[in-house]
């Protein structure tokens, strides 16, 4: 690219993009570039002691926000997708007033990288400086302190479709009928969330090889509909994920998981069913673990209410329950008989986001626990993968043929 069209790219970026605002403010107008940005690891840093400064740089300008969500506080800021190879979370952090920092992709075509910080600061200046030979970019930002309230007052996520992720929607599934058989396989995490972290091992790459194994094998049945919730390195909310199930009206939802305990000991495959109130205390941790996840993803939980009332919901799961305890059962079976390693206590359940779709039989597998050595080794064989991929298609056709045959029972 020649030196003049790098200028004209440059003024172009800095009247759209290099200007100070406001909290909450967009400072991009969404565009298309040609190349993927990528971020400069050792020109990328977040500092300070008394007001926190950030600087990132890329290889190319792009169009960028930056807002504040609360509970816990945090800074986000969004990109048109960045390349972050070579960016480690420990060497970014210099500064006492952040606690951690994400990066990752949020949804197809853009990334986010999220900073949780110990106190509420507020945005004091920001600005993208272009070189205008290079093409390069360097964002700096500095937020200075301010109290609760006023954070409060300034935060919050702008809603724009250029950047952020539909609206979840609630519909009603229709009765199977004679229609196929409606999988929705969840693989675990995703973008800017990468789950557990075990050497080479990431929670959210080994998932999403699992799912599209699961989805292969069911597509050569040949009259199963199978969706992923996704099908690459993005994040997906946990409400997204169930209203994904909804729209197409799913008849069974799996969510796929190869987490850490924070305490304690386990290994082996457990399966996971929704109850208010979990069956441990293990597994409590471990549902709030998930929702945690999703809120340090950026995601604004503000104002969120219930969409449905909860009489609507108990009627719901009293058909529900029944053919998600039958399926729980079937995963346990096929596990077993795949030879695939199970949970000393294989059937448990708790209050987790991702299984709350009432009408839809669902559950949560952990393949095994990144935290367990034997774990950690199985899950990074491609054998013991086919394995426990075969065992959940297997259980998904037993399951199949006995909530058919009970169909008739089944009130309309």
């Amino acid at each position: 690219m020649s030196r003049l069209v790098y200028r004209i790219r440059a003024a172009l970026m800095a009247l759209l993009l290099c200007q100070p605002v406001g909290l909450g403010m967009s400072i991009a107008q969404a565009q298309d570039l040609s190349a993927l940005a990528r971020v400069i690891p050792e020109e990328t840093e977040i500092t300070g002691e008394e007001a926190l400064s950030l600087r990132l740089t890329l290889t190319q300008a792009v169009p960028w926000r930056v807002f504040t969500l609360t509970d816990p506080p945090r800074i986000v800021m969004d990109f048109r997708e960045v390349d972050w190879t070579g960016l480690r979370r420990a060497d970014m952090l210099r500064s006492r007033l952040t606690e951690d920092v994400r990066f990752g992709g949020y949804r197809p075509g853009w990334s986010r990288m999220v900073m949780t910080l110990s106190a509420p600061l507020a945005l004091d200046k920001t600005a993208m400086k272009v070189d205008p030979d290079t093409g390069g970019a360097t964002i700096t930002a500095r937020f200075n302190p301010v109290d609760a309230a006023g954070f409060a007052a300034l935060s919050g996520a702008p809603r724009d479709p250029r950047w952020d992720l539909p609206v979840p929607s609630l519909t009603t599934p229709e009765k199977r009928g004679d229609r196929p058989l409606t999988v929705v396989i969840d693989p675990g995490h995703g973008g800017i969330d990468p789950g557990a972290l075990r050497g080479d091992l990431v929670e959210k790459d080994l998932m999403l090889q699992l799912a599209r194994a699961v989805q292969e094998a069911l597509i050569r049945e040949g009259e199963t509909q199978v969706i992923l919730t996704r099908d690459d390195d993005t994040f997906v909310p946990l409400e997204r994920r169930v209203s994904v199930a909804h729209e197409v009206d799913a008849d069974l939802f799996i969510s796929l998981h190869a987490d850490v305990l924070p305490f304690g000991r386990a290994d082996g495959a457990t399966i996971y069913t929704l109850a208010e109130t979990a069956s441990d205390e293990a597994s409590a941790k471990l549902a709030e673990r998930h929702d945690r996840d999703d809120l340090l993803s950026g995601v604004d939980l503000t104002g969120k209410d219930d969409v449905v009332a909860g009489v609507l919901l108990d009627l719901a799961r009293q058909e529900t329950s029944p053919r998600t305890a039958a399926f729980s059962r079937a995963l346990r079976a096929a596990i077993e008989e795949a030879q695939v390693p199970l949970n000393s206590r294989a059937e448990r359940a708790a209050d987790f986001s991702v299984l709350k779709a009432a009408d839809i039989p669902s559950v949560l597998i952990e393949i095994g626990y990144l935290s367990s050595e034997r774990d950690r080794k199985n899950l990074a064989d491609p054998d013991f993968m086919a394995r426990v991929a075969d065992a959940i298609h297997a259980a998904i056709l037993a399951w199949q043929r006995a909530d058919d045959a009970l169909r008739p029972l089944i009130r309309q």
